[in-house]
């Protein structure tokens, strides 16, 4: 049986938003007063639908395949509740952060340059981006040790490195028992909440 990847369009979307998510980070403007260039305001405006978009098509086109898409052994529930919710903590990140900038440029357009109202937006932007980039951090340190388990998972996204089969050093799967133990554990101490109320 071959290795379980997901669709090309997946992978397309996956990897082709990574350029455009490093772009509105490192072209993010300097001051607020920026947006005084009716030019790159309406960029900006532009450059926000488009992510906003994008990332709305992608998480109903995700929402389709499973967290743990290609895994060759067996995944604890606890486990993939953390996962999706990485990832649900992510889109809503990366939805939030499109749908601020524009609500910086429309109250920008109407002259509110400071005061509550712009004061809350510029926090719920930098909110997001500051929390997105520790999301990003965290999937990506989840990749790569997934793929060091040899879980399988890699392999459904990644187009390197995928020759995967589950790890046979002892120092790795030591750490992964421990990790399951740890799985085990809060499903019991939830178990044990839900039983008492």
């Amino acid at each position: 049986m071959g290795q379980v990847k997901h669709t090309l369009l997946a992978r397309v979307i996956h990897w082709c938003f990574i350029p455009l998510y490093a772009y509105g980070i490192f072209k993010q403007l300097d001051d607020l007063s920026q947006l005084e260039d009716t030019g790159l305001l309406i960029f900006e405006v532009v450059f926000a639908s488009i992510f906003l978009l994008i990332v709305l098509m992608r998480l109903f086109y995700m929402k389709r395949f499973k967290v743990f898409m290609g895994a060759n052994v067996p995944v604890h529930r606890v486990h993939k509740f953390f996962a999706k919710s990485v990832h649900i903590s992510l889109y809503a990140c990366l939805i939030l952060l499109p749908l601020t900038g524009l609500i910086i440029a429309a109250l920008f357009k109407q002259g509110i340059t400071d005061g509550p109202m712009q004061n809350i937006a510029l926090e719920l932007h930098e909110f997001s981006a500051a929390l997105s980039y520790v999301l990003i951090a965290t999937h990506i340190s989840a990749a790569i040790y997934s793929r060091i388990k040899g879980e399988g998972v890699w392999s459904s996204m990644v187009p390197v490195l995928n020759d995967e089969k589950p790890t046979e050093n002892k120092i790795i799967n030591q750490i992964a028992e421990i990790e399951n133990e740890i799985y085990v554990q809060v499903e019991k101490l939830l178990t044990r909440n839900k039983d008492s109320d």
